[in-house]
């Protein structure tokens, strides 16, 4: 399995939905959406900034973690997303390994 943020930006629309009735739709949506791909919820938060939540997601594969991206997109509830590739400290170890193998055949442009 991969572990995914998900930053998300609600419409007004949606905001005002949920003034009217309120509930925590980060945890509940975001549970729902994980185990839907066959993942799971790892937390959930509403932040300020560019985003209103953000989620972290354990679910197997990019596919899996696109499919979430895009039925919430599809809703029309979020206005912006992003979604970022967590990756743990031995996995960036292997990759700047195998860098050292890249960085002998790379010519940059110039």
């Amino acid at each position: 399995m991969a572990i995914y943020m998900y930053q998300a930006a609600y419409t007004a629309e949606s905001w005002a939905a949920q003034i009217k009735q309120p509930q925590n739709r980060v945890e509940a949506v975001g549970r729902q959406a994980c185990e839907a791909v066959g993942g799971k919820l790892l937390g959930g938060w509403y932040c300020f900034g560019d985003y209103d939540l953000i989620i972290i997601a354990d679910v197997p594969s990019n596919e899996a973690m696109s499919a979430i991206a895009l039925a919430i997109a599809a809703g029309g509830a979020i206005k912006s997303s992003k979604t970022t590739v967590l990756m743990p400290g031995a996995e960036i170890l292997a990759a700047l390994k195998k860098a050292s193998a890249v960085a002998k055949t790379y010519k940059p442009a110039r």
